[in-house]
């Protein structure tokens, strides 16, 4: 009989996964089940362009997977049964029941509003397709002048507030931080960062937090009212809550706690990867939940479910952080170097430079859905490298 292999979830780490094991794997041993509910790859790390206004291109499940052997099951997980081996998914002709002998858990994560009340009625969140286009239709209805507050000083925060700004310099964007702006990066970072941000006319409220979303605004915890006629809500993700519903050994946050290999430490039969999985990196830390994360993860759970079946010795390669990389609207960026353990060191890029790195990083992840089996394609590295180089000696001269 052919092993049965279910993958759940189609983002990043779960497209990716699916597609490495069918490089890895012979057709005719195992059958590969990738279930997700839309038809269409989504580039989660662009979702804060869509709000903005653009249009990206579209990229069916369809195309990118044709004559690899990956099924692909249009369907809602809805449960999961780790015991008899089964997921209960709902699909246009209604529930239905798959088994499995290997499953691969990639279900993410999406938006989390902390439980501040009125966020759930009044704010809008960018951790989702649909989520991202109902701002964007907001936004479009928009008279000049009109105010909108970006409550999240992180990554993705920084990312909406930025491409907002830009792309309707007729708005009054603000962006409410919970701590100083881009506390996280280092010196030089931080500077560009203003920069950006003081250049497209953005008000920073830093040190500040929101303990309630209105309809017309938010309020802070020192009594301060910021008016908004949009409020955007990105302080944070959640898991999604199947996880925490089987039998599965999970984290408080809901994640699967996983070994090395991306391996359920409590359930052999099940691996997990991305947002889902609790993963230690170096310096003993857990992996932080990003694409930077979840692809690598994947790499790692794909490789050592086909050793096993084929018997051959389990790979491992130690996942490591080299850079964040920051749009700031189309035309500014900023690669902030790492340690390997996610901490930033004095070197960044900043400016239309690192806005060209981070448009070949966006590519890169959406190429390596369609090829799995390696990294950053050779052509595009190289293109990385001459940017990284032209950059350091554009630095040294000034």
């Amino acid at each position: 009989m052919q092993h049965r292999i279910v993958v759940l979830g189609a983002g990043y780490t779960g497209a990716v996964a699916a597609g490495r094991l069918a490089k890895r794997l012979h057709h005719e041993d195992v059958t590969i089940t990738l279930v997700n509910p839309e038809p269409d790859f989504v580039e989660r790390v662009r979702l804060h362009q869509i709000a903005a206004g653009q249009d990206l291109r579209p990229r069916p499940f369809g195309e990118m997977f044709a004559g690899t052997g990956v099924e692909l099951k249009l369907a809602k997980v809805t449960a999961v049964d780790v015991d008899r081996r089964t997921v209960t998914v709902t699909a246009a002709s209604g529930p239905e029941e798959l088994a499995y002998d290997t499953l691969v858990y990639a279900l993410g994560s999406g938006w989390n509003d902390g439980g501040v009340p009125g966020t759930a009625e009044h704010a809008h969140e960018i951790s989702s397709r649909p989520g991202a286009l109902r701002l964007r239709d907001r936004l479009a209805a928009l008279d000049a002048g009109r105010p909108v507050v970006v409550v999240g000083g992180g990554l993705t925060g920084v990312e909406a507030a930025t491409e907002i700004a830009e792309a309707r310099p007729d708005l009054d964007v603000a962006l409410a931080a919970h701590g100083a702006l881009g506390d996280w990066l280092s010196e030089k970072g931080r500077a560009h960062l203003r920069k950006v941000v003081d250049k497209l006319g953005i008000t920073v409220h830093e040190h500040t937090a929101v303990n309630a979303v209105e309809a017309d605004g938010v309020t802070t915890a020192d009594g301060l009212t910021i008016a908004a006629e949009v409020t955007v809500w990105t302080t944070g993700f959640a898991v999604h809550p199947i996880a925490r519903a089987t039998a599965l050994e999970v984290t408080d946050r809901g994640q699967i706690v996983v070994d090395t290999t991306m391996r359920s430490v409590s359930h052999p039969d099940v691996y997990a990867v991305g947002d889902a999985a609790m993963a230690i990196g170096p310096g003993d830390k857990p992996l932080r939940m990003s694409c930077a994360s979840g692809v690598p993860m994947a790499w790692q759970a794909a490789d050592a479910i086909a050793a096993r079946l084929a018997g051959t010795k389990v790979p491992h390669v130690s996942i490591r952080y080299a850079q964040q990389c920051i749009s700031l609207g189309r035309k500014e960026g900023l690669i902030q170097f790492v340690t390997d353990d996610d901490r930033a060191v004095d070197r960044a890029l900043t400016g239309r430079v690192a806005a060209r790195y981070k448009e070949l990083i966006c590519k890169g992840a959406a190429w390596s859905v369609a090829n799995p089996t390696v990294g950053m394609p050779s052509r595009r590295r190289r293109v990385v490298q001459q940017e990284t180089r032209s950059a350091a000696r554009a630095e040294a001269a000034a």
